[in-house]
């Protein structure tokens, strides 16, 4: 009998907020440090690394460069001083295509012929970029992501031309949230 009146109180009374359980000291911080949430409160990037080849390298150095363009955000080396991590992946690809035509014209009558033949073949070489992100906050939730693809632009290749677009997106972005606040 007495065991299923204490079963009683401890389903019935965290439910009616009679019995309060207070968080130790490492809950209060993390409540304290998760404030910071949604893409209009960061400020600080850390940029994690997109992988050990030279393409994700190049990129993940692209990227850092149209964040800190931006004036927006300041990227930081230091993973715990950030509000939020970008996290990604770059590909880059190259491929070739072939155009070839040919023409031909032919006169004749019926001792003599004539024919002409013109024919063109030329290869043309297309780069073309994949940038992925996604910006994690301090709880692990991710709070923006943005796939952009690029051929390239008139003064910049592929690469630097999709990371350009990736921090141009999120500066817009991130400016529409703070101004509809």
């Amino acid at each position: 009998m007495h065991r299923l009146f204490f079963a009683l109180l401890v389903t019935i009374l965290p439910a009616m907020n009679v019995l309060q359980v207070k968080p130790t000291d490492g809950q209060t911080e993390r409540k304290a440090d998760s404030a910071i949430t949604t893409l209009s409160n960061v400020r600080r990037i850390y940029v994690e690394s997109f992988g050990d080849d030279a393409t994700s390298r190049e990129v993940q150095s692209m990227v850092v460069s149209a964040l800190v363009g931006t004036g927006q955000f300041k990227v930081t080396e230091n993973r715990e001083r950030a509000d939020a991590v970008m996290k990604g992946v770059a590909t880059e690809r190259s491929s070739q295509e072939l155009h070839a035509y040919s023409e031909g014209t032919a006169v004749g009558n019926g001792n003599r012929a004539a024919g002409i033949r013109d024919s063109s073949a030329n290869t043309e070489t297309i780069h073309e970029a994949k940038v992925s992100l996604r910006l994690v906050n301090t709880d692990g939730d991710v709070i923006w992501t943005v796939i952009q693809e690029s051929k390239g632009a008139k003064y910049k290749g592929p690469s630097a031309d999709a990371a350009d677009r990736c921090g141009t997106q999120l500066v817009m972005e991130t400016e529409k949230l703070r101004n509809s606040q």
